[in-house]
């Protein structure tokens, strides 16, 4: 069987019904799960130490966010989010900002200096898609080792010649 494709436009019939062209990405609404294919990634960011930790998770429910904070933060730390309605039980000093009345950072005490804003984990959320991006798509079985890699990147700062030797020893042994 000769197969030879050519360009069509949107809404064009297509030819080959046994064929069919391939769907790309996983257009599904609302946040997603692990069981519909789009396993999500928590993650928190110290604002002074700026150590990132990140983990995949089954979902995103106000339990397993709950954990994920309590877990990898220190019992006094300011948590800051947005209004999300998943972040209401969560047992540390707690600061929102508000995106659906178009607040980015607010200025609570009075200094000219905005410190209520979810800046800093927004910024590191682009860190991870700019680390992911050139693998175009990862499986769900391997995000959980990808998102260690850009993890302990991001907590690294930058390679150095300590980090590869510690990297080849582990991996070789």
């Amino acid at each position: 069987m000769k197969c030879f494709r050519t360009r069509g436009k949107k809404g064009d019939y297509h030819p080959y019904p046994e064929d069919p062209p391939r769907c790309r990405a996983n257009k599904q609404r609302g946040h997603g799960t692990y069981d519909n294919d789009r396993p999500p990634v928590v993650g928190t960011v110290g604002r002074a130490s700026g150590q990132v930790r990140l983990r995949v998770v089954h979902h995103t429910n106000a339990a397993t966010l709950e954990k994920h904070v309590h877990t990898f933060t220190q019992a006094g730390a300011i948590v800051n989010t947005d209004e999300w309605q998943g972040y209401n039980h969560i047992i540390r000093p707690h600061v929102t900002v508000c995106h659906g009345k178009k607040e980015w950072a607010r200025d609570d005490d009075g200094d000219g200096i905005r410190e209520v804003h979810v800046n800093t984990v927004k910024g590191m959320w682009t860190s991870v898609r700019n680390f992911l991006r050139p693998l175009r798509g990862v499986h769900k079985k391997y995000l959980k080792g990808y998102i260690a890699i850009c993890e302990f990147g991001i907590n690294l700062k930058r390679i150095t010649p300590s980090f590869i030797s510690l990297l080849v020893t582990r991996t070789c042994s």
